[in-house]
């Protein structure tokens, strides 16, 4: 096991990709399309996790756990369709899935994930 740390798309505050121990971890994704529907906001964020997976060498088959946040409970089974449709069958991750205030205004749904490298 190795002690290097790989951070992409660092800034100040955060690294969108930390890969360590053979782990790779995706900061929370927020959609662009905020005041989106929950389809809208959720298909975007699983192509910019797709995206950030490839850029660690990755794919969703090693996706080992997944933590949502909803902004109401009423967004669960849209979210839920679109993430069904999303997860290659056979590879379904760990999941939690909770009701958050989000920080960014419009924004209803955050997903941030954990793969295997």
């Amino acid at each position: 096991m190795s002690n290097e740390i790989k951070r992409l798309q660092t800034n100040a505050r955060m690294s969108q990709v930390v890969i360590a121990n053979g782990y790779v971890h995706l900061a929370g994704q927020v959609p662009d399309n905020a005041n989106g529907s929950i389809t809208e906001q959720a298909s975007n964020i699983l192509d910019r996790i797709d995206t950030l997976l490839a850029s660690a060498g990755v794919d969703k088959t090693r996706l080992i756990s997944a933590n949502i946040w909803l902004s109401d409970p009423k967004h669960f089974a849209e979210f839920n369709a679109v993430w069904d449709a999303w997860i290659p069958e056979g590879h379904a991750p760990t999941r939690a899935c909770v009701q958050a205030l989000l920080m960014k205004p419009g924004c209803d749904v955050e997903v941030a994930v954990t793969a295997l490298a």
